[in-house]
């Protein structure tokens, strides 16, 4: 017999649990159907060794938008960050780099290498935080349409008003974010190559580009959004993992009415008469209900869970068009040891082990890392960020032991030849590990046991298209209003009733929560508008 409700959600990963709380909230009857056995997506924290637990997927706190954790209460469900003691440590082949501790220490740092550079770093600090600041007041805004008439001329003037409030020189680099490489970017401000690479480590996180690819600039600036603690800027670690966020998130989801179901794949999206009908899970339940806000991918989404003839030619067109794939492949390690740099030695906790550790020694590494997965299908000198949460977080591992989260870049979302990532899995698994103990000699010998995630496992697992964690490319042809495509950006689908709230919409990737708050602000905006008018947001476009 079938169930109705006001609202469904297609997903319960974080967006999605955001997005039931507000609607949930606000009297509505909602469901969250998730395919896995736990709540999170990708922000979940899961036990891969005996005694060792980290967070699987996503990894470090900095994006979720305190509104969001205020609103929820997520602290009174349980939630505490704390900030890293270091916010970067980049070993060299004779040297390192830490980042963080203040303006005046990392001036110090970038000192040692160049004077000139330590003497740059507050403009250019200054620089990317004014444009920073107007894009971080976007990211709670729904996004105008185009060719929605006057209403969204009016949204597209006063969201645009503060980047015209801008001063010519922050309005120059605005314009070299969003147009230039990365590579050209930094070579505008700093000259020595160690200190650009630390900054050209966050333009390719998630990203399946080079440093000199155009466009790459933007993704450097979407990773200094955040905040840790009302701290601009910091990065910071959830005690018990990132899934310690999403499980604070269901218990308030929970608190406000919402149900969740999980190990409840969903199968297709209903559509009747042009306005959608509800859900069909895989064990064939049809759940009824007028509005369904998918917190899965467009990619997936459009592609495999609605019926091609529900939505029009052209819409169907751009959507294979959409562009996924960010190039990442995941490992969990657990480990006996902390790593022993030859750079900085000592296997006592010291606070560049609570860092972001970057192996990326130069533009050219990370360059040729990117030319050699596009030729290859992975990089065999990848980028690699190691995070060691359990040096801030003791409940992750057995005393005197540790887990670390690398983050590897460069790996193909499809191998070329036939190649699949089955096959090639451990090969490019064991040579991330290398990668590693170059710099740490201790490191292969101290790993107990270890958890794989290459393109392939990520969306298996997580259902994330081409192993994309930003659900789509964060270009500019796919950002704004054209996430996911020109005409769709306000979260509201092509079909009356269905609602994009996960990543692939405004404002992208990351544990943010904006794009779950943000489309249960439109949800509950055409809830209060008569069918007549409602009819045009969900035109086919």
């Amino acid at each position: 017999m079938s169930k109705h409700y006001d609202a469904l959600i297609l997903g319960g990963g974080h967006n999605g649990l955001v997005c039931a709380f507000y609607l949930a909230r606000a009297g509505l009857r909602v469901r969250v159907l998730e395919r896995r056995h736990l709540v999170g997506g990708a922000a979940v924290t899961e036990e891969f060794a005996p005694g060792f637990r980290n967070s699987t997927a996503s990894y470090t706190v900095s994006l979720l938008q305190p509104k969001v954790i205020a609103d929820m209460r997520l602290h009174e469900f349980g939630l505490r960050i704390v900030e890293r003691r270091l916010s970067n440590f980049l070993p060299f082949e004779n040297d390192h780099l830490k980042l963080g501790g203040g303006m005046a220490r990392t001036r110090a740092e970038f000192a040692r290498f160049s004077p000139r550079d330590a003497e740059a770093y507050p403009a250019y600090d200054a620089a990317l935080e004014k444009v920073a600041d107007v894009l971080r007041g976007l990211a709670l805004e729904i996004p105008p349409n185009a060719g929605g008439g006057l209403a969204e001329l009016v949204a597209a003037a006063r969201q645009g008003w503060p980047l015209g409030k801008l001063d010519l020189a922050a309005q120059r680099d605005l314009l070299a974010i969003f147009t230039k490489s990365a590579r050209e970017f930094l070579d505008f401000w700093f000259e020595d190559d160690r200190i650009k690479s630390a900054f050209a480590f966050d333009a390719v996180v998630g990203n399946w580009a080079g440093v000199s690819t155009p466009g790459s600039a933007y993704v450097l600036l979407h990773h200094v959004f955040g905040e840790v603690n009302g701290n601009k800027g910091a990065w910071g670690h959830a005690i018990g993992g990132m899934g310690a966020i999403t499980q604070a998130m269901a218990a308030a989801c929970i608190d406000a009415g919402v149900e969740i179901s999980l190990e409840a794949p969903v199968a297709q999206v209903l559509v009747d008469g042009g306005k959608v009908a509800g859900l069909r899970l895989e064990s064939g339940e049809e759940i009824i209900s007028p509005r369904v806000a998918a917190n899965v991918g467009p990619a997936l989404l459009y592609r495999r869970m609605i019926d091609p003839g529900d939505l029009d030619a052209d819409f169907r067109r751009r959507m294979a068009g959409f562009k996924t794939g960010s190039g990442t492949f995941r490992m969990n390690v657990a480990l006996s040891e902390l790593p022993d740099f030859s750079v900085l030695p000592g296997k006592t906790l010291a606070d560049h082990h609570t860092a972001g550790i970057v192996i990326a020694p130069g533009l050219d590494y990370m360059d040729k890392a990117w030319d050699d997965a596009r030729a290859h299908g992975w990089s065999h000198e990848p980028i690699v960020e190691m995070l060691i949460p359990s040096t801030l977080d003791d409940s992750l591992a057995p005393p005197g032991a540790h887990v670390a989260s690398l983050f590897c870049q460069q790996f193909a979302p499809e191998l070329p030849d036939g190649r699949s990532w089955d096959d090639e899995r451990e090969a490019a698994a064991d040579r991330i590990i290398d990668t590693v103990t170059r710099h740490a000699p201790n490191f292969r010998a101290s790993v107990i046991a270890r958890q794989i995630h290459s393109p392939l496992d990520l969306e298996r697992k997580f259902g994330l298209v081409g192993g994309d964690i930003f659900h789509g490319r964060m270009s500019l042809d796919q950002l704004w209003s054209a996430r996911p495509v020109l005409g769709q950006g306000d979260y509201r689908g092509p079909i009356r009733g269905l609602y994009l709230c996960g990543s692939g919409a405004h404002p992208g990737g990351g544990v943010t929560g904006a794009p779950g708050h943000n489309a249960a602000q439109a949800i509950l905006s055409d809830r209060a508008l008569p069918a007549r008018l409602l009819s045009r947001f969900h035109r086919p476009r």
